[in-house]
């Protein structure tokens, strides 16, 4: 099959949804098939376009059989709704602009979902059966986060489930999305689930040494309780309920015990610096890259998810998928009720906490860092999920699939 994609995250990102939209590109060409990838100029979690990607209009590479095309964009420093729907709209324009060459079959990843949008309308025009693969739902997302309150969240709802019903078919990464979309009118049965899968590789695990040398690196101690959270610094995330952890930390257990480390980058780091100032137990490291930010997470005792009161079904964090696979146990601070939380219980693979108490998440990380075997078994659990159940090869063979169902059936339409 000749296949094209769209997504405006791809590599070199190396956080969010550019690892999967990546991975599924190059395991469907691996798999015999043409793929182009029609994307952005990379900047995220930086909010910032990567310094070589910063002169011409546009860039073709070809990475790893892929033929890579890069639009420009608008990007913002100061990614507010109002500027993501700008950055949104100047990658919809561009997109617009640019030709398809027949393929057998286009996929959208949404979001963001003004693109996803032209292509779906780009492609029908042409005939050309296209899917959507959901990575996250953005009506959920701007009602959850509150980016967008009343008429204009309505709005986003009923127009995200407008795109889909006009796709071919669509793919959700987790059950729980169908459910979700069926609540805006997306037949469930018309959706496919394919699941993220855990994207670093085996082969390339970091020597014991190379965890060791990254605690040297960083100051950690040989017995201090290192809980690292990984990726974007966003409002999905409410980190400053991580930063009022450390501050209770630093105020109420002795030096050495327990640290707190953001990896990553993103719109809110700046003010989550500036919350955390003077705060010994809590540290900010910039993006690594992938061999060091390997050995980072296998350095760590604990591995950390916190999420923004609210934030249920919008997402899966991404994170976990790389988390399961290390083997380290995982404490979250979320709702009870959110996908995170499903993901967690169904995996084995930590503890979750109210994400709203910052003393629940400084006695949880202090308990499973303390106690070894609970955390070797929750590591080991997770370990084991991502193996049976996160696995690379059957994620691409489900793709593959289902661009097959999409190129037989270019009349479908996704029905309510």
């Amino acid at each position: 099959m000749k296949i094209t994609i769209v997504g405006i995250n791809y590599f070199p990102e190396v956080t969010g949804i550019a690892p999967y939209t990546t991975g599924m590109a190059e395991g469907l060409a691996a798999r015999g098939h043409e793929v182009s990838v029609i994307t952005g100029l990379p900047h995220y979690p930086e909010w910032r376009v990567h310094d070589e990607y910063r002169g011409a209009r546009s860039y073709r590479e070809i990475i790893n059989g892929v033929t890579v095309d890069r639009l420009r964009h608008y990007v913002a420093e100061n990614p507010s709704a109002r500027n993501r729907v700008r950055l949104e709209a100047s990658f919809a324009r561009a997109l617009l602009r640019t030709r398809f060459d027949q393929p057998s079959v286009v996929i959208a990843v949404s979001p963001t979902l003004l693109s996803t949008a032209a292509v779906v309308a780009k492609a029908r025009l042409r005939n050309v059966p296209v899917g959507i693969v959901v990575q996250d739902i953005y009506g959920k997302g701007v009602v959850e986060t509150g980016a967008l309150g009343g008429k204009l969240a309505t709005a986003a709802v009923r127009f995200e489930a407008r795109v889909l019903r006009s796709a071919t078919g669509v793919a959700v990464i987790h059950d729980r999305f169908r459910a979700a979309l069926g609540e805006v009118g997306v037949d469930e049965a018309a959706s496919t689930v394919i699941r993220n899968w855990t994207h670093l590789d085996a082969s390339e695990d970091p020597a014991p040494s190379e965890a060791a040398e990254i605690r040297r690196q960083y100051g950690w101690g040989d017995d201090e309780i290192i809980v690292v959270h990984a990726g974007n610094m966003g409002a999905k995330q409410g980190l400053e309920n991580v930063v009022a952890a450390a501050k209770l930390a630093a105020s109420e257990v002795p030096a050495g015990t327990v640290r707190f480390v953001l990896v990553g980058d993103g719109n809110q780091r700046r003010s989550l610096e500036e919350a955390g100032a003077g705060i010994p137990v809590l540290q900010f490291i910039k993006v690594l890259p992938d061999k060091a930010f390997r050995a980072a997470l296998q350095a760590a005792d604990v591995l950390l998810v916190n999420e923004k009161p609210g934030v249920k079904d919008m997402a899966v964090p991404s994170k976990l998928t790389t988390y399961f696979r290390t083997g380290k146990p995982v404490v979250a601070a979320t709702d009870e009720s959110s996908a995170a939380a499903g993901e967690i219980r169904a995996a084995g693979a930590g503890v979750i906490v109210a994400p709203t108490d910052p003393r629940a998440l400084l006695e949880a990380v202090l308990s499973i860092g303390r106690d070894k075997a609970a955390g070797k078994r929750f590591g080991e659990s997770g370990k084991r999920y991502s193996q049976e159940i996160l696995s690379r090869d059957s994620a691409i063979r489900g793709y593959e699939n289902w661009c097959q169902e999409l190129a037989s059936a270019p009349s479908k339409v996704v029905q309510r």
